[in-house]
């Protein structure tokens, strides 16, 4: 689940991935080496941009985590986002792309509690992005218990009242590495453990404290 700022606030916005078995003599993407990656709804072209940075990071990561898997390589993906009439975008889909493809290609469900907003760069560091406030009332609307942002939108987060932020377990990422630790866990080991922190991933438990969208 990632999470969208709109012109009504914030919204959640989830992104598909799925193998597409392609028939022995089927006409594929001329242009495709191995692998392709398809794309559909309705996205814009920053969008599709972020799309593909994500693609390279994803099979940088899963090489350095599983380096005979070679499914982000060879295998056909589609990748959509559902509510094909409703444009969308912006970059700040980009970790959320790399973990519906890092999950698709381990075969490993990410926890069904969290929500995820921010940008990625090729290197893999997780990028500042806008609308923490519309975001976060959208997770909290979805009924997310668990919040994964920037670190450097940290301070924004800090800044929101306590009837907004009250009750979620959230965490500040500054590489996709610290995006996946936390997507990945499983929940019952995060209730016992109360999710260890590890550098350089920073969280904040706050005890006290989707459809025209874009992704600022």
């Amino acid at each position: 689940m990632g999470l969208a700022w709109t012109a009504m606030g914030g919204s959640s916005l989830y992104i598909e991935t799925s193998r597409r078995h392609i028939r022995q003599g089927a006409k594929t993407d001329p242009n495709a080496v191995g692998g392709s990656l398809h794309i559909t709804g309705n996205l814009g072209d920053v969008m599709k941009e972020s799309a593909q940075i994500a693609l390279t990071v994803a099979r940088n990561f899963l090489y350095s985590l599983e380096p005979n898997n070679l499914f982000l390589e060879q295998e056909h993906i589609h990748l959509h986002v559902p509510e094909g009439a409703t444009p969308k975008d912006g970059p700040s889909a980009g970790i959320t792309i790399i973990t519906a493809l890092v999950s698709l290609a381990t075969g490993k469900p990410v926890r069904q509690d969290v929500a995820m907003t921010g940008e990625v760069s090729l290197k893999g560091k997780v990028l500042p992005v806008g609308g923490i406030k519309e975001k976060t009332i959208a997770a909290r609307r979805s009924g997310v218990n668990c919040l994964i942002l920037p670190v450097d939108n940290k301070k924004d987060f800090e800044e929101l009242p306590t009837y907004i932020t009250e009750g979620l377990e959230v965490h500040f990422a500054t590489t996709y590495e610290d995006v996946y630790k936390i997507a990945f866990t499983d929940v019952t080991e995060t209730t016992t453990n109360n999710v260890v922190e590890q550098e350089p991933l920073q969280k904040v438990s706050s005890a006290a404290a989707a459809k025209s969208g874009t992704w600022p």
